[in-house]
């Protein structure tokens, strides 16, 4: 990952964590679950809520598609991310998506399918090729705390310019991430 330490403000950040890596899911449907339920909540919500669901189901598409809606409702999923979840419960069974399918694709491959499902876009797709694959140059660009965590390690830059500094990072773009999460979460926020 030598790439990464010629950033010499990455460098920093990695000397501070140690070794991080990506380790990909056994199954590719629970990791999607998790990144719908984690859209735009907070960690903790979003982990209070994944518990819950995890405990009362089996994270199955076979099993999902059929929960009634106020069983997850009263758990904590909105009505939007149950629709969200089913969708992409059909969308695995009717597709025979599996961890060998997807490793067969592209990144963009991947995201062009994902992404035919109702209420994944572009940031859960790359949730999912980062999580659930273990695919270590996906830069989620996308991500707010990405974007901060950039911000309070580079200063003010616009989105360009976190893409100009990422590019050194290939082929580990997912790894820089996972470093850059760490301190934006780590930091506290300066006045």
């Amino acid at each position: 990952m030598e790439p990464l330490r010629t950033d010499p403000v990455l460098a920093e950040v990695i000397d501070t964590y140690g070794p991080l890596s990506l380790e990909p899911t056994d199954d590719p449907f629970v990791q999607l679950v998790v990144s719908i339920i984690e859209q735009q909540l907070s960690t903790a919500s979003a982990n209070a809520i994944r518990e819950r669901v995890f405990a009362r189901f089996e994270i199955a598409p076979e099993v999902l598609i059929d929960v009634d809606a106020t069983e997850l409702n009263d758990l904590g999923v909105s009505h939007r991310k149950i629709e969200y979840i089913q969708d992409a419960a059909q969308a695995f069974m009717e597709n025979d998506f599996t961890r060998d399918s997807f490793e067969e694709m592209t990144d963009q491959e991947v995201i062009e399918k994902l992404t035919t499902i109702h209420g994944v876009g572009v940031w859960t797709a790359k949730m999912f090729l980062m999580f659930s694959l273990g695919r270590e140059d996906v830069f989620p660009l996308e991500d707010l705390g990405i974007r901060n965590g950039m911000i309070k390690l580079y200063g003010e830059c616009t989105r360009k310019e976190m893409i100009e500094v990422a590019e050194q990072w290939r082929p580990y773009r997912s790894i820089a991430a996972l470093y850059i999460w760490q301190y934006y979460e780590d930091t506290p926020i300066k006045d």
